[in-house]
């Protein structure tokens, strides 16, 4: 079945419809998701909802934008979260320079903090990347990330970029975008890097893929992201998904068919 790698179902976009909508998400042929913390409040939510849905995981961690104000305490939180049995990665960080007013060292000490935590907790990284290509390798490759691994989340560099990283042991997270009529840069990474590499991800409920455009994303849309994928490489849809739910369940570490019991502390009124 389809694994969508990365989405934020605790978003308010979806408010009135997250039970219904995640409860429904086996009649679209999605098997696990793993939802993404971007900061303390969201790493919490993602806390929570592994409680109340069998199929998903969660992912602990502060983006780059949200770093400002973070202490250590924060980080001993997120190590107590990533103890838990069903959070299986530190994520997502890394660097956001999109913004001009962005503080650019308070991001590179915290990620470096986060992969710290990652390789204490012994978990795979989210790596967020964006307008930041040259000091996120440097510091991937200062800190051996190659020794922790993980996928660099909607990638958006080079081909030769995404062949580096492959290189670390990273996998590379393809969603909607590719679907898109611009995205030659994206379409070249897939042709380029090894199937058993690629994982497909949603960033829900952002970057629809064509031809919901525009619409809230959610996991059920991963399908027109598979089919796009496979016509790139020559295969059925269904033997892609085949591949990349192997390959997502390599990235988070799962044994095929994992399940893991609720437990009380994942209680919430999310």
């Amino acid at each position: 079945m389809i694994f969508d790698t990365h989405a934020h179902y605790d978003d308010s976009a979806f408010d009135e419809d997250r039970d219904e909508l995640l409860n429904s998400m086996s009649g679209y042929g999605i098997g696990t998701i793993v939802t993404i913390g971007a900061d303390m409040k969201t790493s919490a939510a993602a806390v929570a909802l592994t409680g109340r849905y069998s199929f998903v995981y969660g992912a602990v961690g502060v983006h780059p934008s949200e770093t400002a104000g973070l202490s250590e305490r924060d980080m001993e939180q997120l190590k107590e979260y990533a103890a838990l049995p069903k959070i299986v990665a530190i994520g997502e960080i890394g660097l956001d320079y999109h913004y001009p007013d962005t503080d650019r060292e308070v991001q590179q000490s915290w990620f470096v903090r986060q992969l710290a935590l990652a390789r204490e907790v012994r978990l795979p990284v989210v790596i967020h990347s964006r307008d930041a290509a040259e000091d996120t390798m440097r510091i991937m490759k200062e800190q051996r990330c190659e020794e922790i691994g993980g996928v660099v989340h909607c990638f958006s560099y080079s081909k030769e970029l995404a062949l580096q990283y492959v290189d670390m042991g990273f996998y590379i997270g393809v969603g909607g975008v590719v679907t898109f009529k611009n995205a030659k840069k994206l379409v070249e990474v897939v042709q380029a890097v090894p199937l058993d590499r690629i994982v497909l991800e949603t960033d829900a409920p952002y970057l629809s893929p064509e031809p919901e455009r525009g619409r809230r994303n959610h996991s059920g849309r991963l399908a027109l992201v598979a089919d796009r994928i496979a016509e790139l490489r020559g295969v059925t849809a269904q033997e892609l998904i085949r591949i990349t739910e192997e390959n997502a369940r390599r990235l988070y570490r799962m044994k095929a068919g994992q399940k893991v019991e609720k437990s009380k502390i994942f209680q919430s009124s999310i």
